[in-house]
């Protein structure tokens, strides 16, 4: 739907216009996306690809899918970091690994995955852990460009060795360097972490669950959707979890005052992990 017309700037209709006519030619629905940090992205593209409106960029959009697809791929890219949070991961290896060991197999999937940063920590973890070759990882985004970067594994390598201090107050057993090959100022993930790993396109926004999972990352997605949208995906990410399940969530995100709030208990208060009990 529409946002209301009263009191609305010009630059706002044209926002909904373009979000509406993106979901009517292409099926991308980005409408229940938070408006502050949808209208930064959309200013910032507008300035990147020297546009000089977002009727102009409507225009381009709905008559060439090239631009669509990087416009979404500038939605949909967040700053991220390996091992960001380490606190998260130190409760993930001493909270949620002992778990998992009790499956002959899990399923665990990576909810808008964007670059990757959080799906080949977790895959770090899980192979020093030994429990890798145990797991299923479905690794999903919005976006065929950045479900391809991801897949790549291919960062900076200013960045992978910045990542290292993470790695290491994570609880990481090995040399961070042991997990990448360095080459031409690139770290290429090693080839084995994704082993078990199925890429695949997905829309929080309007697809359905395609599977139960015993793990659900879906970090510091939320943040960029309205109230509406968050109840939607929490909706989902509940039908798609087991019973004793677990989520994780991003340090700025939250189960309470989600549709099922009651039905989850924290692992940790800090480390926005939640056990599914109902």
């Amino acid at each position: 739907m529409l946002a209301t017309q009263q009191s609305l700037s010009v630059e706002d209709i044209e926002i909904d216009l373009l979000l509406e006519g993106i979901f009517r030619q292409y099926g991308f629905d980005f409408r229940k996306y938070a408006r502050s940090a949808l209208r930064r992205r959309v200013r910032n593209f507008i300035r990147d690809e020297q546009i000089g409106s977002v009727s102009l960029l409507q225009d381009r959009i709905l008559h060439d899918r090239q631009w669509l697809d990087r416009f979404v791929c500038s939605l949909s890219v967040n700053v991220s970091a390996m091992f960001r949070d380490a606190h998260f991961y130190v409760t993930f290896r001493k909270g949620v690994v002992p778990l998992l060991r009790t499956y002959p197999f899990s399923r665990i999937w990576v909810a808008g995955v964007s670059a990757g940063e959080d799906l080949y920590s977790l895959a770090i973890v899980l192979e020093e852990e030994g429990i890798h070759d145990r797991c299923r990882i479905y690794a999903t985004d919005i976006n065929d460009a950045i479900l391809k970067r991801a897949k790549d594994g291919i960062y900076p390598l200013d960045l992978i060795k910045s990542y290292t201090n993470n790695y290491v107050r994570a609880g990481g057993k090995r040399l961070f360097s042991d997990h990448y090959t360095a080459a031409y100022e690139r770290g290429i993930m090693n080839s084995s972490l994704r082993d078990h790993i199925v890429f695949a396109q997905h829309n929080l926004a309007s697809d359905a669950s395609f599977n139960e999972f015993h793990v659900i990352f879906c970090r510091n997605v939320m943040i960029y959707f309205n109230s509406e949208l968050q109840a939607h995906v929490f909706n989902l990410l509940h039908e798609s979890l087991v019973t004793f399940g677990i989520i994780g969530l991003g340090a700025r995100e939250t189960m309470k005052f989600s549709p099922h709030e009651h039905a989850y208990e924290e692992i940790d208060k800090n480390a926005r992990l939640y056990r599914r009990i109902a």
